[in-house]
């Protein structure tokens, strides 16, 4: 895939670029700050762009403004957010608009480095990846407010490998469970949270959105 990687850490960069490439994937540029990173995707039609939440010159949320920039030009490309900590309202930010292509790891996650591959190859594809310790700290909070409270302690294991971006089969997978009782469990997720079973929705995001916003 071709990749554009936003990043002030210049060992982290430069470390990035050299596992892409020898995974084989072109990193058409990479930058220390998020400046130019929109009009840089106008320019190289990358497949996914891999940015840091603070970046220079205030190292605030230059690198989620410029996601968020991203996303509203391009909505087609994959956006990759990294952070340093679990940064619940950002998390909220970027996914309020959609979760489709969008991933937000921490990361300490970079040197898993199939995991953090795989999430690369799953966020081109248009899923969603989220940091399994951001969902694990978001619903630890959530679940003590109601309606997420509701939740079976199953419904929320279903809910929170579902968060992190897995299809029904990966969730399945990941908890030893038939298709249809995940299916049932995220049925039983849907309703409680009272999500709208109505056409222009998709209740899998909503549900996320949900506790991320608690």
């Amino acid at each position: 895939m071709r990749l554009i990687i936003a990043e002030d850490s210049t060992l982290l960069r430069e470390g990035l670029v050299r596992l892409l490439a020898e995974e084989g994937h072109e990193v058409v540029a990479a930058f220390g700050d998020a400046t130019t990173l929109p009009d840089a995707v106008d320019t190289y039609g990358p497949d996914v762009v891999v940015v840091d939440i603070r970046m220079p010159p205030t190292h605030t949320e230059e690198g989620l403004r410029a996601a968020l920039e991203i996303r509203a030009r391009r909505p087609a490309t994959g956006v990759l957010v990294l952070s340093q900590h679990v940064e619940r309202t950002y998390a909220a930010q970027l996914l309020a608009g959609g979760a489709e292509g969008i991933g937000y790891l921490l990361k300490d996650r970079v040197a898993q480095v199939e995991e953090f591959l795989d999430a690369l190859e799953r966020v081109r594809a248009g899923g969603a990846v989220i940091d399994p310790e951001v969902v694990r700290q978001l619903v630890g909070r959530s679940v003590r407010v109601d309606p997420l409270a509701r939740l079976t302690p199953r419904e929320r294991d279903v809910l929170e490998v579902l968060a992190q971006g897995h299809t029904n089969s990966g969730i399945a997978e990941r908890l030893h469970l038939s298709l249809s009782a995940v299916e049932k469990h995220l049925n039983a997720v849907f309703d409680k949270l009272e999500l709208p079973r109505t056409t222009g929705y998709n209740r899998r995001i909503l549900a996320v959105l949900h506790y991320l916003e608690a």
